[in-house]
C-alpha cells in the first residue's frame, strides 16, 4: 500500500485523519470514491488531483476539496509523496454549515481546491501543531472553521485546467522551495530550472499555486516558524533565523501581518490555551 491513514480524532458527523502516501511516478494513479464531503489539509508534497469539480495541482498549505458520492484520483508524476490532514464531514454537518454561512446556498463544491489563501495560514497552522502534539480536543473546533472556511471560499467556477506540462513546472519549483526555504531562492534559478522565462514562470506559477513563488517562499517560512512557536520553547529568533529569516524586525513583521499577532503573543496564547484546557481538569 502507498497510502497510510491513521484517525485523529472523530465526533456526530465528522473524523479527521493523518494521511501519508508515498506514491511516485511509478504508482499508477487509481480510482476512489469520496464517501462524505471532504476538506483535506495539504501539509507536505505535490500531487495532482482530478475530480468531477476539475484537475488541480495540489501544494502545501491548499485544500483539497471533495464532495460526497463523487470518484477521484491522486497522481504523483511530478514527484514522490505527500502528507494531509484529511476531514470528513457527512452531508448533514456540511448543511449545517452552510445553512449558518451568509451568501452560501449550494451544498456542494464547484472548485477542486482552496490555494493556499494568507487568511488560512494561522488557522492551517494550528491544524499541523495538533497533529504533531496529538491535541485531540483541538481537532473539532478546527475541523467547524476548516469546513467554515472551504464553504465560505470554495463554492466559486473553477478555472480552465492548466497543462501537465505547466504543472510539473510548478510542483518541481514548489518542491524546490520546500526544500531551500530557508535559505535565498531567486525567481531567475527557479524560471532557469524550469526552461522557461522569468515572466512566464510568475505568471504560471501564480495561476497554479494561487501566490507568487515568493509569497509561497514566505508562507513556507512563516507556517515553520509558527508550528515551531507552538511547539517549542525555543528563542524566538532562533526560530526566525533557522526558517530563513534573515533579519528578526522583519520576521516580526511578516508575522504580525499574516497571523494577526507578535510572535510573542502567538506563543502565549498557546500557553495560555494550555492552561486553560489544564485548570479545567478536575483534581482528584
Amino acid at each position: 500500500m502507498t497510502t497510510s491513514v491513521h484517525t485523529l480524532a472523530s465526533g456526530k458527523g465528522w473524523q479527521v485523519s493523518d494521511v501519508v502516501c508515498t506514491a511516485g511516478v511509478a504508482d499508477r494513479p487509481f480510482e476512489e470514491e469520496h464517501r462524505n464531503f471532504c476538506v483535506a489539509v495539504v501539509t507536505n508534497g505535490t500531487f495532482r488531483y482530478r475530480a468531477s469539480q476539475g484537475t488541480a495541482m495540489l501544494t502545501p498549505g491548499a485544500l483539497l476539496l471533495g464532495n460526497p458520492g463523487t470518484c477521484y484520483e491522486c497522481g504523483h508524476e511530478h514527484g514522490v509523496g505527500d502528507r494531509c490532514i484529511s476531514y470528513h464531514f457527512s452531508p448533514a454537518y456540511m448543511e449545517q454549515i452552510v445553512a449558518d454561512t451568509p451568501g452560501t446556498k449550494k451544498l456542494a463544491f464547484e472548485t477542486p481546491r482552496l490555494p493556499p489563501l494568507p487568511a488560512l495560514a494561522p488557522l492551517l497552522a494550528e491544524a499541523e501543531a495538533a497533529r504533531e502534539m496529538a491535541d485531540i480536543e483541538a481537532f473539532e473546533e478546527l475541523g467547524l472553521r476548516i469546513a467554515g472556511a472551504a464553504v465560505a471560499s470554495g463554492i466559486t467556477p473553477a478555472a480552465q485546467a492548466p497543462s501537465r506540462r505547466d504543472q510539473k513546472r510548478v510542483a518541481e519549483a514548489v518542491r524546490r522551495i520546500e526544500l531551500d526555504a530557508d535559505r535565498p531562492v531567486s525567481l531567475a534559478a527557479l524560471a532557469s530550472e524550469t526552461a522557461t522565462s522569468p515572466y512566464h514562470f510568475l505568471r504560471t506559477f501564480r495561476r497554479i499555486a494561487g501566490m507568487t513563488p515568493y509569497q509561497f517562499l514566505l508562507k513556507t517560512r512563516l507556517h515553520r516558524a509558527a508550528v515551531r512557536l507552538r511547539m517549542s520553547d525555543e528563542p524566538i529568533s532562533m526560530i526566525a533565523f533557522e526558517a530563513g529569516f534573515n533579519d528578526l524586525s522583519t520576521f516580526n513583521r511578516r508575522f504580525r501581518r499574516v497571523m494577526g499577532e507578535a510572535p510573542g503573543a502567538y506563543r502565549l496564547q498557546r500557553r495560555g490555551d494550555k492552561l486553560l484546557n489544564a485548570s479545567a481538569v478536575p483534581a482528584l
